[in-house]
């Protein structure tokens, strides 16, 4: 059975099995990939940086060795690859016949540095863990592929939230290694405005709080709860949470369930960590460098990432093979969560696999 993993994802949306259907796909498989004495944009090194990850499927290669099944999926913030094995996005996806059947498509789901199994500050270092960036989590993901699983191309890269805003950085780092780039929930800018007030508070919290200890705590910080209800005010839309809570008690039995778990399974090194990796995310500069085919999808009700901001428009127009889709808010629409509701965005994923069809 495959363990229930704790994300970004799933933990700020829990949505109903009733919002996807259910389908048969391979077993996941799990693996580890060691990249020794992995040097960081900070100039500091980690002397062995554990890759973890999960696949479905099998590559296969052309006549000319290259890899032309490839999926390339990549998670959000505190999230893992594993949340994607789950009703809403592998049942709608992977299952026989499905888009990204995984009896054809060879499905890569990473665990970014400081994320799931992969290397992170709560294996020991604690706030001794070099300081990792999204252009550090982009290139490990490229060495896992290219080194530790023989990909040297890939049929689409995609991600959510954190995932979305990797996709982009690997358009600019990696022109020619996809034939297609979807990124969701994300802009393709810089972590400003509202976007970074939230991250700020968390870091924050946590850095100002004296039971953190400068990152030596023996029992997880106050702080840590003071994060997990940013995250749980960020994740969906006001319509939908005026309705799971509808009352002033019953806002605050939701909120003291969701942090409780939130507190079992969480640490405020990871959380640090993977909220301030963010600090190096400006794809701005480079969007023209962008070869590939792309297709950015945003909800309209998403608070991290509002609409009303004209920012995806905007500079959609600076990428050579880019569009832009806008998902309406309904009663399906879960906010930032919405990206790892497959059925909400599947249409669109079927027009971008047949104009870039090989």
């Amino acid at each position: 059975m495959i363990p229930a993993i704790r994300s970004f994802a799933y933990l700020l949306l829990i949505v109903a099995a009733s919002h996807a259907s259910p389908a048969d796909y391979p077993v996941p498989s799990e693996g580890d990939y060691t990249v020794r004495d992995f040097k960081l944009t900070s100039g500091e090194t980690l002397p062995e940086l554990r890759l973890h990850y999960w696949t479905l499927g099998k590559p296969e290669k052309d006549a000319q060795g290259v890899t032309r099944n490839a999926v390339l999926i990549m998670h959000g913030t505190t999230g893992s690859g594993a949340q994607f094995i789950r009703p809403e996005f592998a049942g709608e996806l992977f299952g026989k016949d499905q888009l990204l059947d995984a009896t054809k498509f060879f499905i890569v789901l990473p665990d970014g540095i400081g994320h799931g199994k992969s290397s992170k500050p709560s294996d020991g270092m604690h706030a001794k863990f070099p300081r990792y960036g999204y252009i550090d989590m982009v290139e490990a993901q490229y060495r896992l592929l290219t080194k530790g699983l023989g990909v040297n191309h890939a049929r689409l890269v995609m991600g959510t939230s954190m995932g979305g805003m990797h996709t982009w950085l690997w358009g600019e780092s990696h022109p020619d290694f996809m034939d297609a780039l979807m990124p969701l929930a994300s802009l393709p800018t810089q972590i400003s405005g509202r976007n970074r007030a939230w991250r700020r508070m968390i870091i924050d919290a946590i850095r100002n709080d004296p039971d953190w200890r400068g990152g030596d705590y023996a029992t997880q910080p106050p702080s840590l709860r003071t994060a997990a209800e940013m995250l749980w005010f960020m994740s969906s839309n006001p319509i939908l949470r005026q309705k799971e809570a509808p009352t002033l008690a019953k806002t605050d039995e939701m909120l003291d369930k969701f942090v409780a778990e939130y507190m079992k399974t969480d640490d405020a090194n990871d959380v640090l960590y993977a909220v301030e990796a963010s600090r190096d995310y400006d794809p701005g500069p480079n969007l023209e460098k962008i070869r590939a085919s792309l297709l950015a999808i945003n909800s309209a009700d998403d608070l991290i990432n509002p609409p009303e901001l004209g920012i995806l428009e905007r500079e959609i127009k600076r990428v050579p093979k880019g569009r832009a889709v806008l998902i309406p808010r309904s009663d399906k629409t879960h906010g930032h969560g919405s990206h790892t509701l497959a059925a909400l965005w599947k249409d669109q994923l079927v027009n971008l696999l047949k104009e870039t069809g090989k």
